[in-house]
């Protein structure tokens, strides 16, 4: 991964001990400030790359927040209710989103490293 990693829209797989969980990558603008506004949970993780902080308003559930350094380590973890606004963390360059509890069941905390493995672009 490294500082050199350009992320795209796309999927892929959080990689985990013991574990490999769907993520969602949003890179692009849009897709950063849609986010999970409109859904009734999601099935595995998103990350918004680039993005040090984020808000619940307008979410329809809570979810778990995993501040990211440039080496996907967390640098924070906190649990957000909808209707809140998270504090930027000046270290963080990605956010990685779940739904309330994901992480813990997922054995992620402060100090986890993560690895994120991306799928092919669809052909044509």
């Amino acid at each position: 991964m490294g500082n050199a990693r350009r992320w795209r829209n796309g999927t892929g797989l959080l990689v985990l001990p013991g574990a490999s969980v769907p993520v969602e990558i949003a890179a692009s603008y849009g897709t950063r400030r849609r986010g999970l506004l409109g859904r009734d949970g999601i099935a595995g993780a998103l990350l918004l790359s680039p993005c040090n902080s984020v808000h619940t308003f307008r979410m329809r559930f809570a979810i778990d927040v995993a501040y990211l350094d440039r080496e996907l380590r967390v640098l924070d973890l906190v649990t957000m209710a909808p209707g809140r606004l998270g504090l930027p963390r000046p270290r963080a360059r990605h956010v990685l989103e779940a739904e309330a509890g994901a992480m813990a069941r997922w054995g992620v905390r402060p100090g986890t490293r993560l690895a994120i493995t991306v799928d092919p672009p669809p052909a044509g």
